[in-house]
């Protein structure tokens, strides 16, 4: 009786959704705790590829039902979209298999003109913001002014949808247009749409299904180094994406908790503004980027790429209570003659081995840790004993300065191109 969690372990885009859908089979329910539609799970498999942003990634897999939770902030008409393209290139019905907390607040058009607003206004202090009306919308909840998925099965949903606008028109004044109008009539049609689905008090479906030993895993979207209170701050998400927020999105108590499994890439991404120690500005980050097709599976923008980094994984360990890692896209560092690992940074003239909290990135210089590189050989392994010795010095070096075991590698999109390790 308990749940696994899920998460990234760095700025997010980690592959979080391809190692959902890979362990879907050894869990009765799949639940996202957290985020919204800025999230991009990306699945392949039988050649074909998807891309989640709001539903679990369970539902590619017979006899899983899938939960969104109470942390998450659900925008109907993206979903709508998703379910639609679902069914049309999957032929898979969700509205049996998927089930939404009728305490998850809503992202209405309001908040999607908020957020652009917010950002246009902060110039060059831009966060990076996916423009999806996240930030507002949480900032709505925790000032009590949000719209829950519940509020739409009352009569009244129209009003209080007007009754959230009116709050905000103070600052939107002169920014309604008539594209505003269309999204607003999109908005409630994809509003009565909602309908169709299960929309419940998910915390008991959740708790009642513990109780009969159901295997539950709790689905994080983002990364650990985005999370609203630990990440680098003010350049994060509006939400918690530690394991302590799956207890808090899922309705769920810490003792439920069992293993956690940290997804973490090769090297080290970010999309957006904010600190980045290991960024390489040079013809070695560009490879990666090309060789690792970093783009934005939600924004589409290319992503800032670097080696990887000890020390922010070891915060984002502690933080979560890590009990297995799990390493993706190795195969996009084979053929590098030299691969390099940050052990440390020097930091207003000291040198340190932790992540600070507060990085300024012209005052921090990473120390890296040099290791012999591997062959595109190893993208065809599928036994540890298949991999190079260079690639194994690379991972055993790792997990000797986490203290944590890696237990799965993955060397490709699909589902077969995986290395489980013991």
């Amino acid at each position: 009786m308990s749940v696994d969690v899920l998460l990234g372990l760095q700025w997010g885009d980690e592959g979080k959704g391809k190692i959902v859908d890979f362990l879907a089979p050894k869990y009765d329910f799949i639940a996202r705790f957290q985020g919204g539609p800025n999230a991009g799970h990306t699945l392949k498999f039988d050649n074909k590829k998807h891309v989640l942003h709001q539903i679990p990634s369970g539902i590619f897999r017979k006899n899983k039902y899938n939960i969104i939770g109470n942390g998450v902030v659900l925008d109907p008409v993206i979903f709508k979209n998703e379910v639609d393209a679902i069914h049309e290139k999957f032929n898979i019905n969700l509205y049996n298999i998927v089930s939404i907390s009728n305490k998850a607040q809503l992202i209405s058009p309001v908040h999607r003109l908020l957020d652009r607003v917010l950002e246009e206004n902060k110039g060059k202090k831009k966060i990076g913001s996916t423009l999806k009306g996240i930030g507002p919308t949480y900032q709505d909840k925790i000032g009590r002014h949000g719209l829950r998925v519940g509020d739409v099965l009352s009569n009244s949903f129209k009003e209080k949808y007007e009754k959230q606008k009116s709050y905000h028109d103070y600052f939107l004044e002169g920014h309604y247009d008539n594209s505003f109008n269309t999204e607003e009539e999109n908005f409630f049609v994809a509003v009565d749409f909602l309908k169709k689905f299960n929309l419940t008090d998910t915390e008991y479906l959740i708790n009642n299904n513990l109780r009969k030993d159901k295997k539950i895993l709790a689905e994080g979207a983002q990364g650990t180094l985005l999370d609203i209170d630990f990440g680098s701050y003010p350049f994060v998400t509006s939400s918690n994406t530690t394991t302590a927020g799956a207890c808090i999105g899922l309705g769920i108590s810490p003792k439920m908790i069992n293993n956690v499994y940290g997804i973490f890439k090769a090297y080290c991404t970010r999309v957006g503004a904010g600190p980045f120690p290991t960024e390489l500005f040079d013809d070695i980050g560009d490879k990666i980027a090309q060789n690792g097709n970093e783009f934005g599976s939600t924004t589409g923008r290319p992503r800032r790429c670097g080696w990887l980094d000890i020390p922010a994984l070891k915060y984002s360990i502690m933080l979560n209570g890590v009990t297995h890692l799990y390493m993706m896209k190795a195969d996009v560092l084979s053929d590098f003659n030299e691969v390099k690992v940050c052990i440390g940074y020097e930091y207003d003239g000291k040198e340190i081995d932790y992540f600070p909290s507060i990085i300024d990135s012209d005052n921090i210089k990473p120390i890296y840790k040099s290791f012999s590189g591997w062959t595109s050989g190893v993208n065809n392994s599928r036994k540890f004993s298949d991999l190079e010795d260079n690639f194994k010095i690379y991972i055993k070096f790792i997990e000797d300065n986490l203290g944590v075991k890696v237990k799965l590698i993955s060397l490709g999109p699909d589902r077969e191109e995986t290395v489980l390790l013991d």
